[in-house]
Parts: structure tokens; C-alpha cells; sequence
């Protein structure tokens, strides 16, 4: 073999530079993401070890926040051959990125007045950098398969600081009050409603039920969204079947929270210690069950709503 030859050969590596193009293999893909885990843990730990703790205080809440990461992953793995088809171009574009989420996070964290430990701008933050990290080591091709999972990770994520889910939170429990007042007078029981708080009636006895307070599970609003979002991406194909699986589930769960309110209007006519506690955050658990199968029912419906056309035949399998 001539030298000419062997260099063609040999730039054709799998980890020779071409360019700017390099393909890791798997093993040093592996080391590669170890070592930038270990960096980010590193640099965001106050962020990633104060919503651990938050995850692990409040489960009901904010317990999926656990496993947003590991779906995340999920998605980079489902994408892993368009991923690596083509060697990486790494971009220097992600470094300025990079250095805007650090600066800005070192803001949120040593900054003084409202940035000062505000969590969701450190999670923003965080995420800034890690996209910045991502294009700077991968380039603009890989983050086309890589900007969905970052965004996921930095949407569902991170804990909701009362502050902005109030804004959100106090007109749905004013739809789940009316809407349950509604309900539970179409099945019989008596119900009336002042403000956010229902008085459910029984042999002439008043049973209160604070809907400020039943409606604390609001945020498992968001582990459904989280949740939805997942089928959306991994179940259906075109980005309108995507759109409409996640936006129709926001009044599925208003929905299936005003139904939630319902049962606990219910169960406050026999025993007030069953809306409070553990058995108050179980409750909002099983209606979850009842909501993932009409989600999964309406995605159901959204693939049945396209034909797939079939393949057209080969030129071998028409002549023969």
C-alpha cells in the first residue's frame, strides 16, 4: 500500500480530525459525558443539590424531578444513530453561551437583591450553560437532536418557586371550586361555594372544604405535562399531533382536578381527616391513573386521525 493511500486510510478514523469533524467511539463518547457530568455537578451544585433536597421534601409535588434527567436521556439515546451518523463539528459559538449561563448563574447565586438564590434563575441558568457546553463540544448539527432533551430537563426539571406558580395556581383552584360546586349539585349533594372554599352539606350538618388547600397538588400539573410531553415527543410523528397531544392535556387535567375536588368533597362528609395529610396527596395519586388513560385515549385518537400512506412499490416488485 502506497503512503498516499495509507494517509487516506488513516484520515478515514473513526476519531481522525477532518476538519474540525471528529466521531468519538462509544467508549470515549462514554468517558467524554462522565467527565462533563462530573464538571457540571461541580459548577451547579448549590442548584442540583437544593432541588434534590426539594424533591425529596415535598414527594407529591415534586418527586418527578427525579426522573426528568433519566427521560431526558431517554431521548438522546432514542436519537443516538442520527446522532452519530456524521462526525461532531464542535462550534466556539457555545463558548460565549457558555460563559453567558456561568456569569449568569454566579449572579442568582452570590448576586444581591431579587437575584440573590433565586431557584428558577439558576435552573435557567443551568440550562443556558449546558446548551452552550453541548454546542461548544458537538456543533449546531448535534444540537439539532440535543435542544429538545436540554429544554425538557430545563422545563420539568426544577421545582416551581411559589412566586410565579401562585399566578397560575390561584385561577385554576377558582375552576376547581366552581366546577366542582357544579358537580357535586348534579349528583345530589348539596354544595355551596364562597369564594375558594366549599360547604358541603349532610343531614343538615356543614362539611368545609378548602379548595386553596385541596388544590396544593396543582403542581402535579406539571409532572402531566412532563409526563405528556414524553408521549408526545416518543408516540406520535408530526409536530401538530405533538402540539395538540400537549395542549389539550392542560383541560384534561383541569378536569380531572376539578373531578379530584369532587371526591374529596365527598370523603369530607365522612370522615375531614380524610381530605388532610397523606391520604388528601393519595388521592390526587389515583386520580393521576384515570388522567394518563385519557391522555393515552387521545393520542390514540390523534394517530387515527392520519393515514399513513403505503410505501411505494419497488421497480423489481412491479416488473415481476
Amino acid at each position: 500500500m502506497s503512503e498516499a493511500a495509507t494517509a487516506r486510510t488513516g484520515a478515514s478514523g473513526p476519531s481522525a480530525d477532518r476538519g474540525g469533524l471528529w466521531t468519538p467511539s462509544p467508549r470515549v463518547l462514554v468517558l467524554l459525558l462522565a467527565v462533563l457530568l462530573g464538571v457540571m455537578l461541580a459548577t451547579f451544585w448549590n442548584f442540583l443539590s437544593a432541588q434534590f433536597r426539594f424533591a425529596l421534601r415535598y414527594p407529591a409535588d415534586w418527586g418527578h424531578t427525579l426522573v426528568i434527567p433519566a427521560i431526558a436521556a431517554s431521548f438522546v439515546w432514542m436519537r443516538r444513530k442520527e446522532l452519530l451518523a456524521e462526525p461532531f463539528r464542535p462550534a466556539w459559538t457555545g463558548l460565549p453561551i457558555l460563559a453567558v449561563g456561568v456569569g449568569l448563574y454566579i449572579l442568582c447565586t452570590f448576586g444581591p437583591g431579587a437575584f440573590a438564590l433565586h431557584h428558577n434563575a439558576r435552573g435557567f441558568a443551568f440550562g443556558i450553560s449546558l446548551f452552550g457546553l453541548c454546542l461548544l463540544l458537538f456543533g449546531w448539527r448535534a444540537m439539532r437532536h440535543l435542544w429538545f432533551p436540554i429544554a425538557y430537563v430545563v422545563a420539568f426539571g426544577q421545582t416551581v418557586t411559589d412566586r410565579i406558580l401562585n399566578v397560575v395556581t390561584f385561577r385554576l383552584q377558582d375552576i376547581s371550586a366552581r366546577g366542582a360546586e357544579v358537580v357535586l349539585n348534579v349528583i345530589g349533594i348539596d354544595t355551596d361555594r364562597a369564594g375558594n372554599t366549599l360547604t358541603v352539606w349532610r343531614d343538615g350538618m356543614p362539611h368545609p372544604l378548602n379548595v386553596a388547600e385541596a388544590c396544593s397538588g396543582m403542581r402535579m400539573l406539571l409532572a402531566f405535562l412532563a409526563l405528556g410531553v414524553a408521549i408526545a415527543y416518543t408516540g406520535l410523528k408530526r409536530p401538530w399531533q405533538r402540539i395538540a397531544l400537549v395542549l389539550l392535556g392542560v383541560p384534561v387535567a383541569v378536569a380531572v382536578n376539578v373531578l379530584r375536588v369532587v371526591s374529596l368533597g365527598i370523603l369530607s362528609m365522612v370522615d375531614s381527616n380524610l381530605i388532610t395529610g397523606e391520604f388528601h396527596n393519595f388521592v390526587g395519586l389515583v386520580w393521576l391513573v384515570p388522567a394518563l388513560l385519557i391522555f393515552l385515549g387521545i393520542m390514540w385518537i390523534l394517530r387515527r386521525m392520519v393515514i399513513e400512506e403505503p410505501a411505494p412499490p419497488t421497480t423489481e416488485g412491479a416488473s415481476s
